[in-house]
């Protein structure tokens, strides 16, 4: 669950750090206090695309850190894939920084993280319901992702895409292969040609290095000979002279003949010296005999690299990828030179992966079917007791075009009063009744994942009075097995929850400042009243939400 939440820089929140509690938190406010900016940087530490707008204005960074405790089992493994451990507490560590510069920094447990990735672990961690949420609610085509988090149908989602993704291959390959016999013809020729062109080449990894190399070689070849030569005769002299060998060697015998000690090891020393010389004219007489320069013709290099470049031009940008076009042009010809056959081959597997595919998507549609039965009385009884006492509720599933998803067109139909035809849920909801509905379906789901965080931003829109004490209490019931965060205008939802924060506006130097505060007993009862009334403080409006804190009101029993 989220523990903790530090704020800094986002919007009008300058500083602020919130403590959350297991069970039902509740987050009230005027209207603009900030209630929504407090979601947005929940949004952002859970790796949603974010804007440099969101910074506070005259800062240059803002921060949003996260703590979860008791991080259920899903989320642990997955952090643990991206090599996150929980600290010695047993907490996860979600920071983001936001930068103007649009550096940001994304951290778990002091781990450096992608958005990406974090957006993928968050989903075992929060689940946010906002109001854009009962907008996608309208969209039929939303609705078979409830039936198949209901129906827990992931071996038979799997097993469907994976024939599908089957099926559409063979199908490419079929097109590819079914040509008119002039453009094969025409296919043919153009491959053989470069086929040819390359092979003819006979292009070896890494030459286009060692011609570089040589030609260098080849070009400074009278340079570097003549001062080989020049090196070899100053050691070994020629017709005119003596070389520094044998100068040295006369020099040795001479010293050798004198009786002084240090001069004799002087005369060793020189012996050893006579030694590296004659290493080193022999190292010159090798390197020049091997190196063959004079053999070595430069119009000869430069015609084998300019013809490599062409083909690098067409064929790709260096030998390895030139050779990797060879390869695929033999497999394409020898695909297209026996294609006929291939073809065949491709139309008996076509037609069984078409049966596989079918046979998957009856059983994905079987367990649609029997999900859908469970989840419309699941949502029904709910929505019954959430003061709708008339509705019906139903899921339509007809077979539809093959898709990813299968072949199943999923709509939800609602008849929300008595005498009334079930028609689409788009066609005849209200915001309130479509804000009902939707708690229906999270309740119904919150039992069917491992997410321990709920998150209802304003799910009492177009809600009041006695349906409002309804929500109120399915709220509290769905937080009984894990945590809910409300946003809520609704005096009936924050009276029965189990810790209420204030988010207030304040000015202070021609600076707007939102705080987000933690209510005691006094403060709810002042919170509550300015909601059911937002007037002054009268001692009935006081009294009237004392007595509905106190009672929690408990609508199961009326």
């Amino acid at each position: 669950m989220l523990k903790y939440l530090h704020i800094e820089n986002i919007a009008v929140i300058e500083k602020s750090d919130i403590d959350l509690i297991g069970g039902f938190n509740c987050l009230t406010g005027e209207t603009g206090a900030g209630k929504s900016i407090v979601i947005d940087s929940i949004n952002a530490v859970m790796g949603e695309r974010t804007s440099k707008e969101l910074i506070r204005s005259g800062c240059e960074f803002a921060e949003v850190s996260a703590v979860f405790g008791d991080v259920n089992t899903t989320a642990l493994k997955q952090l643990e894939e991206n090599g996150v451990t929980p600290d010695e507490d047993g907490n996860i560590i979600i920071s983001r920084k936001l930068s103007l510069n649009g550096k940001g920094i994304i951290k778990i447990n002091g781990q450096p993280i992608t958005a990406a990735i974090l957006k993928e672990i968050s989903k075992n961690l929060i689940n946010i319901h906002g109001q854009h949420d009962n907008q996608a609610l309208l969209n039929p085509d939303n609705h078979c992702g409830f039936i198949d988090a209901v129906a827990e149908d992931e071996k038979y989602i799997s097993d469907y895409y994976a024939e599908f993704k089957k099926l559409n291959e063979i199908r490419r390959e079929l097109q590819s292969l079914e040509m008119n016999e002039d453009e094969k013809l025409r296919k043919i020729d153009l491959l053989k040609y470069q086929i040819n062109e390359l092979k003819s080449a006979n292009i070896k990894i890494g030459e286009i290095n060692e011609l570089n190399s040589r030609l260098t070689l080849v070009k400074n070849y009278e340079k570097n000979s003549s001062k080989l030569n020049e090196a070899y005769f100053a050691l070994k002299g020629d017709d005119d002279s003596e070389g520094a060998c044998s100068l040295a060697q006369k020099a040795r015998k001479a010293l050798s003949f004198l009786e002084d000690k240090g001069l004799q090891k002087s005369a060793e020393e020189l012996g050893n010296a006579i030694e590296i010389l004659e290493t080193v004219c022999a190292d010159i007489r090798d390197f020049s005999d091997n190196m063959a320069l004079g053999s070595l013709n430069a119009n000869e290099i430069n015609e084998r690299l300019d013809l490599l470049h062409k083909l690098m031009l067409k064929y790709g940008e260096n030998e390895e990828k030139m050779l990797s076009f060879l390869e695929e042009a033999e497999k394409q010809l020898e695909n297209i030179e026996f294609s006929d056959k291939r073809i065949d081959e491709l139309g008996i597997l076509l037609d069984q992966s078409t049966q596989r595919l079918i046979k998957f998507a009856d059983k994905l549609t079987q367990e649609r079917i029997k999900a859908a039965s469970k989840f419309e009385k699941q949502v029904c009884e709910i929505l019954k007791y959430l003061n709708m006492p008339d509705v019906k509720f139903a899921v339509k599933i007809d077979k539809g075009r093959y898709t990813k998803n299968g072949c199943d067109t999923v709509e939800f139909l609602i008849s929300a009063n008595a005498g009334e035809d079930m028609k689409s849920l788009h066609k005849i909801a209200s915001g309130g009744e479509l804000s009902r509905v939707m708690l229906a379906i999270k309740s119904v789901l919150s039992d069917k994942d491992t997410v321990d965080t709920l998150i209802f931003d304003e799910i009492d829109s177009g809600i009041s009075g006695y349906a409002a004490g309804k929500v109120a209490n399915q709220l509290r019931e769905v937080a009984q097995n894990r945590q809910v965060i409300c946003v809520t205008h609704l005096a009936q939802i924050a009276a029965v929850c189990d810790n209420h924060l204030l988010i207030e506006k304040k000015t202070k130097n021609n600076r707007t400042f939102t705080e987000v505060k933690s209510l005691d007993y006094n403060d709810r009862i002042e919170e509550i009243a300015r909601i059911m009334s937002g007037t002054q403080m009268t001692e009935n409006l006081y009294n009237s939400a004392k007595e509905l804190l106190e009672r929690k009101v408990d609508y199961e029993n009326l």
